[in-house]
């Protein structure tokens, strides 16, 4: 049997832009691959709603600028190297501020917060953790509903490093953010 070799076709940010809006399916632009992005449970909109509202109470109490979250584009990288991601959550400071633009933010937030499914798991852990680094998050939070954990990573030099591996029982601690106490019993 001959194999059909298929043209290797890279879609583009412009590709992305054109695609028609829809009201029930969110994608990604991930390494020139279009990535349908499922629709959150109840579980993973609870986790959600309450992690941004902490976050969000204590970046405004003290004017540290804002907090977004899906679905916003975040633009990453140029040319025909740039990739769109929707963080479920994440942090822009007042000196990062720059990169807001009224359709997408263009550039990398301070902290970005995903809660992983068993759909998008392995790509928060890897690819993403990887492009988040690569283009200047500081802090990501990988966050595990199934696990009622919340690891916690920071920039370092050969990408990120694990902080901490926080449990539903414990208080997380950010380094990003001087203190942020997030107590995991109000989140899982």
């Amino acid at each position: 049997m001959t194999k059909v070799a298929r043209p290797q076709v890279r879609f583009t940010y412009e590709d992305y832009k054109s695609l028609p809006e829809s009201e029930t399916k969110r994608y990604e632009l991930l390494g020139g691959e279009l990535v349908l992005v499922p629709s959150p449970s109840t579980y993973h909109q609870r986790i959600s709603r309450r992690l941004e509202f902490i976050l969000q109470t204590f970046v405004e109490q003290r004017g540290m600028w804002e907090v977004f979250h899906a679905p916003l584009d975040v633009v990453l990288g140029e040319g025909e190297d740039q990739e769109v991601v929707q963080p479920d959550i994440f942090f822009i400071s007042v000196e990062r501020s720059h990169i807001i633009a009224e359709e997408e933010i263009r550039g990398a937030p301070d902290l970005v917060i995903e809660i992983t499914s068993p759909v998008t798991e392995g790509r928060d852990r890897h690819y993403k953790k990887t492009l988040y680094a690569r283009h200047g998050v500081k802090e990501y939070w990988i966050v595990d509903p199934k696990a009622k954990t919340v690891e916690v990573y920071t920039s370092g030099e050969k990408g990120f490093e694990l902080v901490k591996t926080y449990k539903a029982d414990e208080v997380l601690e950010s380094p990003l953010l001087p203190g942020l106490s997030v107590d995991l019993k109000e989140v899982f």
